[in-house]
């Protein structure tokens, strides 16, 4: 017979909290890249919602794999 040892309540609410953190920093770092790739299309033209639009897509991937990978 093998116990199964549970994680204490304590270290399952900061393995919660951490993720949570993880998260709002993802969603913070989206929201700026957009807001600054706004403004800085505003001053490079066309191309810069080009860029802005690439930049957001491979932010998503990695922040995506990376949660994948676990």
């Amino acid at each position: 017979m093998s116990a199964e040892i549970s994680p204490t309540p304590d270290a399952a609410a900061e393995r919660l909290r951490s993720a949570n953190r993880r998260t709002a920093l993802a969603v913070a770092a989206v929201a700026f890249l957009f807001f600054a790739g706004v403004i800085a299309a505003q001053f490079v033209g066309e191309s810069g919602m080009t860029v802005l639009g690439g930049a957001v897509l491979l932010f998503l991937v990695f922040a995506i794999g990376r949660v994948l990978r676990k």
